[in-house]
């Protein structure tokens, strides 16, 4: 045994050196690019002022929530009444992504190669590749980068990890005790309610809620990884589609105008998917009770009947939803923290979640989270990585906002069908932020039908001329967020509950090869080819 741990322990130090030799030679690197680019007098970064309407328009983080519900009110006041600044999106190339898909391929492939290292050193890892951006990227642009970098911090990143630190902890209070078994009817059930509670309580609210009694109720059964995985699909995303609470980006498309029970016209797309997943579930779930043979523990079988405890928790849980719908439609000014510029119904916002989360810690006996298997290393580790995540995509971001004159311009003009808007909207926010690629597409869209109209307006028009490309977008958006861990801030958070408790779960991109490419993708052909 210490021969083993003492290995481990060489194979860690060992992976280090190489990560902090390969730190130097990027930086070194990069910071050489940067600087001789400018030195050559290459191109500069344009000053342009921004309108209400684009300042309405931020990157909404919350990788890819719930990504994050905290993106309801960052987009909507999280507006960068900045005055001028530096419009890098024009001019950043296409390489300036890699730090962002090494950062990817750390999380798909670290944990498979060096375990033990990546259980102790993630932060590391997220810190490294983090880093190894954000360092040229200053060198390179010095005040345009550190306001990008401020920014997404402060108006995204923060108000995300608010949200899921708050809806974790408040979940985390509410237990549900008793003798409800895992069969394949009563795992079918609780997944369709946790889709239909899904678009009134957010998917990362739903997901929040139900994953722990989920993943008890199946404790006793072999196979249950392919059970999760379908969770992150119906709960966790596709059942946040059919209101502006669900998702991230159809809380944005809100607050630029769509009414907010217009994405009722995504019922049909959510139907089928939802019909069509579950019974695949139902099936799959069928084969491997029969052949597990499986069946409740007897001492179980027998115990008490369902009950709920802490179920004060709602209450705050109820706070922390009319908190994010709040923030996004009152407006009470702006203050400017370190030049970015938040609402301060956004500030309010985050502040009272908190509050909520305390105030769960406080009113709930220890005993009852303790039963619920609650830890925080889950949220521990989706901030660690999502703030390296979160930097190394502003390159990502700025290309994909700058639209047409940004580096992929050929991809945005290619877009013209409702099919176009559906699969490159849903590919890019597989692994980007779905709240501004929704907007990207969105706005694509307005200027493609309705040039130089008022949004309020085109918007309008949208809606009832033009609203299959509207729903097209919609549906993408958020549909496709199950395609990876980061395509919506619940996926990962599900992931690393289960993993704690015991659920083996698929690699990043064992999760894409064996379940989004098999199940999603023909799930979504049939959706293009039925309504697009």
């Amino acid at each position: 045994m210490w021969r083993r741990r003492e290995r481990e322990r060489r194979l860690d130090w060992r992976f280090l050196r190489v990560m902090t030799c390969w730190l130097a030679l990027v930086l070194i690197g990069t910071g050489a690019l940067g600087v001789g680019w400018a030195a050559a007098g290459g191109t500069k970064p344009q000053h342009v002022e921004t309108t209400d309407a684009a300042d309405r328009a931020p990157a909404a983080h919350g990788t890819h929530d719930d990504h994050a519900e905290a993106a309801h009110g960052t987009a909507s006041h999280g507006a960068d009444h900045h005055g001028a600044h530096a419009d890098l999106g024009p001019i950043l190339p296409l390489w300036s992504c890699i730090p962002f898909a090494c950062m990817l391929l750390s999380i798909a492939l670290v944990p498979l190669l060096a375990g033990e290292f990546w259980h102790h050193h993630f932060g590391k890892i997220s810190a490294f590749w983090a880093a190894s951006l954000g360092i040229p990227f200053l060198v390179a642009f010095k005040g345009a980068a550190l306001y990008e970098i401020l920014h997404i911090i402060i108006a995204d990143y923060v108000p995300f990890i608010i949200l899921i630190w708050s809806l974790y902890t408040v979940s985390g209070g509410i237990l549900l005790k008793g003798r409800l078994r895992g069969t394949p009817l009563v795992n079918s059930t609780m997944l369709l309610v946790g889709t239909v509670l899904a678009s009134w309580m957010g998917t990362t609210g739903a997901a929040m809620l139900l994953i722990r009694p989920f993943l008890r109720a199946n404790n006793y059964r072999k196979q249950r990884t392919f059970m999760v995985v379908f969770f992150i699909f119906l709960v966790a995303n596709i059942g946040g589609s059919l209101t502006p609470l669900g998702d991230p980006p159809l809380f944005l498309g809100f607050l630029h105008g769509v009414s907010f029970f217009w994405t009722f016209k995504l019922m049909p797309h959510m139907l089928t998917m939802v019909v069509l997943l579950l019974v695949i579930y139902f099936a799959l779930d069928t084969y491997f009770f029969r052949k597990e043979s499986a069946r409740p523990p007897e001492a179980e079988a027998g115990g008490t009947r369902l009950a709920l405890e802490g179920t004060y928790n709602f209450i705050f849980l109820f706070g922390v939803v009319v908190a994010v719908l709040l923030s996004g439609v009152i407006d009470w000014g702006d203050v400017n923290l370190f030049g970015i510029h938040r609402a301060i119904a956004d500030w309010v916002r985050d502040g009272f979640l908190i509050l909520m989360g305390v105030f769960s810690l406080a009113a709930t006996p220890g005993r009852i989270r303790d039963d619920n298997d609650f830890t925080w290393f889950p949220i521990i580790e989706v901030a660690y990585l999502f703030i390296g995540i979160f930097i190394t995509m502003i390159p990502c971001l700025l290309i994909l906002k700058a639209g047409a004159d940004g580096a992929l311009a050929g991809l945005i003009n290619a877009v013209r069908q409702p099919t176009h808007y559906f699969w490159v909207t849903g590919t890019l926010s597989s692994f980007l932020d779905n709240a501004p690629t929704y907007l990207t597409f969105f706005n694509t869209a307005l200027g493609r039908f309705y040039p130089g109209m008022a949004e309020p307006e085109a918007v309008s028009l949208l809606m009832s001329e033009n609203d299959l490309y509207l729903k097209a977008v919609s549906a993408g958006a958020v549909f496709f967020g199950a395609c990876s861990y980061i395509g919506n801030a619940p996926n990962f958070m599900v992931r690393s509950i289960a993993e704690e408790a015991g659920t083996p779960m698929p690699s990043f991109f064992g999760y894409i090869l064996k379940y989004a490419l098999v199940f999603l993708v023909p799930a979504f052909v049939l959706i293009s080819f039925l309504f697009f």
